[in-house]
């Protein structure tokens, strides 16, 4: 399970990694308004979240005493730099972490503004938490680049071409093995696990 965990975050943190590259240190701190975060504050504020949840998580509640998640909306970044090193440093912590699950833990009680959670109910949580905010950095930066924008995903009116080429490429494999880098519906780990 831990490396279905860690495969999968990866995945999302590749999608802002990919958004990131496309973007100018200007564009990193660009906001509709001031009602709106840049990606600057969103990375902000999931790496903190990152480093609060994933800190000690086995002894310690998720919600530190040294967070202040009101602040994580404030940028106080100055360079495109500082967001990336501390966007690392978030995902550090969280593969650090997922990388101390293990079958006796899995389903260990652990706390979150001392509400109890499995350890697998927390890994879920957060899986639903930092992709909602790195979909929101992806389709700030499609906006800005507009026309210049690289997709991270099957390109505009490539759909049946993409399927094809899957279908190809996966003809000869087990039908059981995980065939996607986005859907684990095939996977017997997955389907015995919550079945």
């Amino acid at each position: 399970m831990k490396d279905l965990f860690i495969k999968r975050f990866e995945y999302y943190k590749s999608l802002g990694d990919k958004a990131f590259e496309q973007l100018s240190d200007e564009q990193i701190f660009w906001h509709y308004n001031d009602e709106s975060n840049s990606i600057a504050v969103i990375v902000k504020h999931i790496a903190g979240n990152m480093l609060s949840r994933w800190t000690h998580f086995l002894t310690e509640d998720g919600e530190k005493s040294w967070r202040n998640r009101d602040e994580e909306f404030i940028n106080t970044f100055k360079t495109k730099k500082e967001v990336l090193d501390f966007w690392e440093k978030g995902w550090e912590c969280l593969f650090e972490a997922l990388g101390q699950i293990n079958e006796e833990n899995l389903y260990s009680t652990l706390f979150i503004r001392g509400e109890a959670h499995s350890v697998v109910d927390a890994v879920l949580r957060q899986m639903a938490h930092y992709p909602y905010h790195i979909g929101q950095i992806v389709y700030i930066a499609k906006m800005m680049k507009n026309e210049e924008w690289k997709t991270l995903s099957i390109e505009r009116n490539k759909s049946r071409e993409f399927n094809n080429e899957m279908k190809d490429k996966f003809s000869n494999e087990d039908a059981g093995s995980n065939s996607s880098p986005v859907c684990f519906q095939n996977s017997p780990e997955v389907r015995d696990e919550y079945q």
